[in-house]
């Protein structure tokens, strides 16, 4: 039986990728908590792993050589586990670009843009809420446009079920958080409802994560 990997992470969108994935891809794993309320991420044993101070992260006792490896930043994650296991990245050239096209839409900017509407959602002074808010917000839902766009004609983002699909999965599972009504865009509701509906992905929203 392969080796667990050990999974450093916290109930983020970022960290949910990754189980969602583990899941999907019937990988053993053992889930390490780094509270990042308390700090956590900037332990010194921590920063070895991830040396950005940023959830989450991984350490395969079993890597390409044999040997343990550790792996930072959600995105590089979801494609060495894609490459580990021949899984969720396509192997035709053209759809493989794909599902790494909308994997780095994604972690350029479906991500950092919603990470701004929580951030401005928890400003209290208004003055300095409203501009933050309203510029984010906007680009927020453009970006749920361009998704809905997408997937009126594609039943997953690269064509097939790919890292792309669980690492948008992960921001989009927050939608009530962006202030997004997905009834807004009905071709993401439909895939967000695929998706949500398999077991490995349930599984990889409910393991415990703080």
């Amino acid at each position: 039986m392969a080796s667990p990997i050990d999974l450093y992470t916290w109930n983020t969108p970022n960290g949910r990728k990754i189980s969602v994935a583990l899941e999907e891809m019937a990988l053993p794993y053992a889930v390490h908590l780094i509270d990042i309320t308390q700090g956590r991420q900037f332990d010194e044993a921590f920063l070895r792993i991830s040396p950005n101070n940023r959830i989450p992260a991984i350490v395969d006792p079993e890597g390409p050589d044999g040997q343990p490896i550790s792996v930072f930043e959600s995105g590089a994650i979801l494609i060495y586990l894609a490459e580990k296991t021949g899984q969720f990245l396509p192997r035709d050239a053209r759809l493989r670009v794909q599902a790494l096209e909308w994997l780095m839409w994604q972690v350029g900017g479906f991500g950092p843009m919603p990470g701004q509407v929580h951030h401005f959602l928890g400003v209290s002074n208004p003055e300095d809420q409203r501009y933050g808010l309203e510029r984010y917000s906007k680009e927020t839902r453009r970006l749920y446009g361009v998704m809905d766009k997408r997937l009126a004609t594609h039943e997953f983002f690269a064509g097939e079920l790919s890292i792309a699909d669980f690492a948008i999965l992960g921001w989009a599972w927050r939608h009530e958080r962006h202030k997004v009504d997905l009834a807004e865009y009905p071709n993401v509701r439909r895939w967000y409802d695929q998706l949500m509906a398999r077991p490995g992905v349930r599984r990889g929203f409910e393991v415990g994560m703080n």
